[in-house]
């Protein structure tokens, strides 16, 4: 297997908002907001028309990507036996994800994001982890993970107790070790815990701008230059209007992003991104080559609803 995916296992709940419901509601647009009380979350989905439900999950639909582009791929992700779980499931196969987790009835339900897309195409979430919460060391298949060229990991997987176990058994049996830092507000939450992960144990680490600056309290752009070549560690970086970088040892490749777009959703264009970074990087293409297929894909997936193709 080329590439085993560990992260939140998701079902994506896509609704179209107007400004005025992230403002009545205390969001912060364009950021995701972790609501811990399923009565919470059901009050604010209830006056909500859903105008689509998907598996989702951040590294999971980076993996459905680098299966769509023809890549030998896995998952594992903690699911309930109920009917998002076995929804959730089903999606997976139907794209040839092979799934290491054998669910079974939990006391949470399956994980639940809502993803709120106002009018300028921006994307808030609010997500219920539910189970996906809950992920153990327990349920980290270490064979599978050993077999696997690559793991990649998101930052919205990372927290103290079993999540971080789970994180930690891992990248202990990996053989390389790509991750997303996923959030500003993961960041935030998680600095020194992060900034360890980038330093001493990931190969790749993806970000967009402002999870970078804050990882290192940078004052511009250039601080994260310096700081990558210092570390001596592969980091992708997208920086919204003005593309993307790749930063290798002492190469730094740049792409601009593509124009004329009709943008729908910007809903996994960072998932979707990276499998297309990852993919030309698990097969043997240049950085540059990499970034453009990474950019070949985020565009895609920007000009329809939802974070799959």
């Amino acid at each position: 297997m080329k590439i085993l995916g560990i992260g939140n296992a998701i079902v994506d709940v896509i609704c179209k908002v107007n400004e005025k419901f992230i403002s009545d509601n205390n969001l912060t647009k364009g950021t995701m907001k972790l609501i811990f009380d399923e009565n919470e979350f059901k009050n604010l989905l209830s006056s909500l028309k859903i105008e689509k439900t998907i598996s989702g999950g951040s590294v999971a639909n980076s993996i459905v990507g680098l299966s769509q582009l023809g890549n030998d791929v896995g998952f594992i992700g903690k699911i309930s036996d109920d009917d998002l779980g076995n929804k959730y499931e089903e999606g997976l196969k139907k794209e040839n994800v092979d799934y290491f987790y054998t669910k079974k009835k939990e006391v949470l339900p399956t994980g639940t994001c809502l993803i709120l897309i106002t009018p300028d195409s921006e994307r808030t979430m609010c997500t219920f982890l539910g189970t996906a919460g809950q992920i153990n060391e327990n349920d980290i298949d270490t064979d599978a993970i050993k077999k696997s060229k690559m793991i990649f990991l998101e930052g919205y997987l990372w927290d103290e107790g079993d999540p971080k176990k789970a994180f930690d058994k891992a990248i202990i049996n990996s053989n390389k070790v790509a991750m997303s830092l996923s959030d500003q507000f993961c960041v935030d939450r998680h600095k020194t815990h992060f900034l360890d992960l980038v330093k001493n144990k990931l190969d790749i680490t993806f970000a967009n701008e402002g999870e970078m600056m804050s990882l290192i309290e940078a004052k511009n752009f250039s601080d994260v230059i310096k700081f990558a070549k210092e570390i001596k560690k592969h980091l992708i970086v997208t920086r919204g209007e003005k593309g993307a970088v790749s930063i290798l040892n002492n190469e730094v490749e740049e792409i601009g992003i593509k124009k004329n777009l009709t943008i729908l959703d910007l809903t996994g264009a960072g998932d979707l991104f990276a499998a297309g970074y990852l993919h030309g990087y698990l097969n043997n293409l240049s950085q540059h080559e990499c970034l453009e297929k990474g950019t070949e894909m985020s565009s895609k997936i920007i000009q329809q609803i939802g974070a799959r193709l």
